[in-house]
């Protein structure tokens, strides 16, 4: 653009060049010289092109709202199951659990699920069964996040957390539960022998009953982000061994408002920690956006992008899609060493919106790619195009 604006200005000096004395020419001489070594000088503006964010859907496999890991060649979808007939907030509906499948390939197949634990195994903080815990109110349990405890004692053991709505509802306890695990495929909780264990987990910060994902951080200790009953954000780091809160973190995140569902990563590329969330929350609703917010380190602060202009909407500048390709954004998951966005594609389902169970999946990458504009701002979008919109 610079070398544009300046091609006038070296035609008219060439043509002086042509009716100018020669001490009049070493003059223009010098300053097309001096001009010439401004253009090499400034500063090149690069445009960063970025290849479309891939999407792997899955379907026909009951399991939602939950994650992936990887253990050496085999990959393990978590969810919560709906296939016995749960129905959300309809009272003493039956609660179905926790499932896991595995494939060798994020495209599947996906293996028949298998439960973690047993719905009618105790809840020893309420005395009741899980089955009751969940399934009385109808408030349900849900966000299976699953951990490897690579931190702290670095001793390898699985840890399920997941969230009890109902604990919050009832006494204003904190919804969240941490369960040692014998594997990956379980089995989970104080019933399961070997490493199972089931903690009511002292939390500080994230004291509610909302979404939340488990956050990796490397060799420390990793972080809850969660949503609380005001659906505004929190973060909480664990502690050594990952199965309670520190009281370290923050609340009200990027200062917003009315969403849920976070999940956060750092990007390999820039050393950024990137956040998302559904913007807005919406149970069971297809079609939210994907929205996002940046911090250079787990502990925030962070900050979500501004919207200009007079009316302009605020989640304009902020949300990577504005539909998630028809469905929810949950969490992320990393495997490969690449970020993916788990969207729950709520909706496309067997027409009962308080039973999920037909419901598919989509695994969309998460590529950061800021552009940089003239003026030394940031031009969205930031993120690799999804392949919907």
């Amino acid at each position: 653009m610079i070398i544009k604006k300046l091609r006038p200005a070296l035609i008219v000096l060439a043509c002086a060049l042509l009716v100018l004395g020669s001490s009049t020419a070493a003059v223009i001489a010098q300053k097309q010289s001096a001009l010439a070594r401004a253009t090499a000088a400034a500063p090149k503006v690069s445009m960063v092109a970025s290849s479309p964010a891939q999407l792997t859907a899955v379907k026909n496999v009951d399991l939602h709202d939950g994650t992936v890991i990887k253990v050496g060649s085999t990959y393990y979808l978590y969810g919560t199951m709906y296939g016995c007939g749960f129905h959300w907030l309809a009272t003493n509906t039956p609660w179905c659990g926790f499932g896991v499948s595995t494939a060798t390939s994020l495209a599947g197949p996906w293996t028949t699920p298998t439960l973690l634990f047993s719905p009618n195994s105790v809840d020893p903080f309420t005395g009741t069964t899980w089955n009751a815990e969940c399934g009385s109110t109808g408030r349900g349990c849900f966000n299976p996040r699953m951990i490897q405890r690579n931190w702290g004692p670095k001793d390898g053991t699985y840890i399920l957390w997941f969230n009890a709505p109902a604990d919050y509802a009832r006494n204003g306890a904190n919804a969240y539960y941490a369960m040692g695990c014998n594997g990956p495929l379980g089995q989970c909780g104080n019933g399961a022998g070997g490493n199972g264990t089931t903690r009511k987990p002292p939390m500080n910060i994230c004291a509610g009953n909302g979404d939340f994902s488990i956050v990796p951080n490397g060799s420390s200790t990793p972080y809850m982000v969660c949503t609380n009953a005001d659906q505004t954000l929190s973060e909480e780091q664990l502690d050594y061994w990952g199965t309670s809160g520190t009281g370290v973190g923050s609340s009200h995140l990027a200062g917003l408002n009315n969403v849920e569902a976070p999940g956060a990563y750092q990007d390999a590329a820039t050393g950024k920690w990137i956040l998302t969330y559904s913007d807005v929350n919406c149970g069971y609703c297809g079609g939210d956006g994907t929205g996002y917010a940046t911090a250079s380190s787990i502990g925030g602060p962070w900050t979500a992008p501004a919207n200009y202009g007079f009316s302009a909407p605020g989640t304009g500048r902020r949300d990577i899609s504005a539909t998630s390709c028809g469905g929810q954004p949950r969490t992320i998951f990393t495997v490969d060493n690449q970020p993916y966005q788990l969207v729950d594609l709520w909706g496309q389902w067997n027409g009962d919106s308080t039973n999920q169970a037909g419901a598919g999946l989509a695994f969309i990458t998460l590529s950061y790619a800021p552009q940089a504009a003239p003026n030394g701002g940031v031009l969205p979008p930031q993120f690799a195009q999804w392949p919907c919109m």
